[in-house]
């Protein structure tokens, strides 16, 4: 708070992602973020907490506290702590806090939101809140970002394949929580998946949801019953079958079941001769639940996806001779079949590959299975069996596997990927270079233009200058900046916290259809 010059009454501060250049996207990325989670830390963090550990506790514990905390990192009596002190006496937080409307997409260095202080004597909250506000906005709007990327990477392949566009509201899974940095944080990434996909193992996320996007009424998102490694092992590798029989056939009669496949060998479960073609007859006879859905999904969780999924596309050839491996290379085959075995033709030699590991476990299933074919000639399995995918999932890695399954005659549809940690947790503040700094400020009644523009910087640092509007364009936000406290009264930025009161609260609903280019 010293720090400041003698006669500061106004901090004005502004959050903007300044750069994509680290984000692992696909090359068609139209460099937009999505504005996510700003409700959600507004109401947990700036009410419910300050009141709960700061406002609503008696005066000289937090002082105290406060004291006793400055005094052991800073050395005694070096910090005044006599405006957290008035602090309490307000018994709120006075700052306004204006961002974009949740599930726009707003472009790179365009701010999401700003902070401003609404009484003089508390111009020091404004960049006081940055490291919170920091830590607390970056991940969801982030995930929210990457998800909807995977959501249209998804719908490009439906369109082209032919598949049911509802099915994508499901085909994009959260399998993030174990792998990410704590179940709040878990909470929070996992809602911003949540706006472009229903399917989710994140439960915290659809509470969150309930609890500060008012989903209450909404459905959020869901699951199926799924195995994992400790119950496929406990039953024995001797009687591997056993175990999936009895789950398919006992345990869930009815329904979706996800079962995982790989403990041992996964082309022994879906394979030619494996439990998926023993237990055919079973898995065709499940009942369907209330929603009509009798699929037994089964699950590899190791190794090359593409090839796992999609397997090889293979040409048969009249002999292994160089100049049939040189035609089929050309017409663009990486293995080969002569006279029923398999050859990988994608290295010097042809190496031999037994038949599952060829056809990949699609073309295996359907083999046994059958299935249909959409109306744009690609070929969907059966409606009793699927896979699912959700070992180090990335978009790059989502799109080679869409892009060899249709080049194998499937339906993207096929398939639903399990989004982990890899791609949600495999993020920092710095993929879209997010960063909270004062813009303006006002010193002995006298407003003040900041900004930051280092000659050591590329331009990535420079920083928006005095205050702020920004203006929806067309399909894009635009910022403009040195603008006059009435112009900076409109704009795009809409107040969501003032004075320690949600203002404009929105819905889950709402933002999901804001997100898609839906009316709201």
């Amino acid at each position: 708070i010293r720090q400041y010059p003698p006669g500061t009454t106004f901090v004005y501060s502004n959050l903007t992602c300044r750069s994509d250049r680290l984000a692992k996207l696909l090359p068609d990325f139209d460099h937009k973020v999505v504005s996510f989670g700003i409700q959600g830390v507004c109401k947990w963090l700036l009410r419910d907490t300050w009141n709960r550990e700061f406002f609503q506790r008696p005066k000289a514990e937090v002082v105290e506290r406060y004291t006793r905390r400055m005094d052991s990192s800073l050395g005694k009596g070096a910090v005044d702590v006599s405006h957290i002190a008035a602090l309490h006496d307000l018994g709120y937080l006075p700052v306004l806090v204006k961002a974009l409307p949740e599930g726009s997409r707003g472009n790179i260095r365009v701010p999401l939101f700003t902070i401003q202080n609404t009484i003089p004597e508390f111009y020091w909250l404004s960049n006081y809140l940055e490291t919170q506000l920091s830590a607390e906005l970056w991940k969801p709007s982030t995930t929210a970002t990457v998800a909807y990327e995977y959501r249209r990477l998804l719908e490009r392949y439906a369109r082209e394949t032919g598949a049911p566009p509802e099915f994508v509201d499901w085909q994009g899974h959260d399998f993030s929580p174990r792998g990410m940095s704590g179940i709040h944080a878990s909470a929070q990434s996992g809602a911003g998946h949540l706006l472009s996909f229903l399917g989710t193992a994140s439960i915290h996320s659809i509470d969150y949801l309930e609890d500060y996007y008012g989903a209450a009424g909404t459905f959020v998102g869901g699951s199926v019953p799924a195995t994992e490694h400790s119950v496929m092992c406990m039953g024995g590798m001797d009687d591997e079958f056993e175990t999936f029989r009895r789950l398919i056939e006992d345990v869930y009669p009815s329904g979706i079941v996800s079962i995982v496949s790989d403990t041992w060998d996964f082309w022994g479960v879906v394979g030619h001769g494996g439990f998926a073609q023993r237990l055919k007859d079973k898995i065709l006879a499940r009942r369907p639940d209330a929603m009509g859905m009798a699929k037994t999904v089964f699950r590899p969780d190791s190794g090359d996806p593409v090839r796992i999924i999609c397997g090889y596309h293979y040409a048969d050839v009249p002999s292994l001779d160089a100049g049939a491996i040189a035609s089929a290379r050309k017409a663009g085959h990486d293995a080969v079949r002569h006279q029923g075995r398999y050859f990988a033709i994608d290295g010097d030699d042809p190496v031999p590959l037994t038949e599952n590991e060829a056809k990949g476990s699609l073309e295996c299933l359907h083999d046994i299975f059958g299935g249909t074919v959409t109306t744009k000639g690609y070929k969907v399995l059966n409606e009793r069996v699927g896979l699912i995918y959700g070992d180090s999932i990335t978009l790059e890695r989502a799109q080679a596997i869409l892009a060899g399954m249709k080049a194998k005659g499937f339906a993207s549809s096929n398939m639903v990927f399990g989004i982990g940690s890899f791609t949600y947790q495999y993020c920092t503040r710095d993929t879209f270079g997010s960063a909270v700094k004062a813009t303006y400020g006002v010193v002995g009644g006298v407003g003040r233009p900041l900004f930051k523009d280092p000659k050591t910087d590329g331009g990535t640092k420079k920083s928006a200058k005095g205050l702020l509007r920004v203006e929806k364009e067309g399909d894009d936000f635009v910022l403009h900046e040195m603008q006059t406290p009435e112009q900076e009264n409109g704009g795009a930025l809409r107040p969501v916290f003032r004075d320690g009161k949600i203002e404009n609260e929105e819905t889950l609903a709402t933002i999901r259809r804001r997100l898609r280019g839906e009316a709201v």
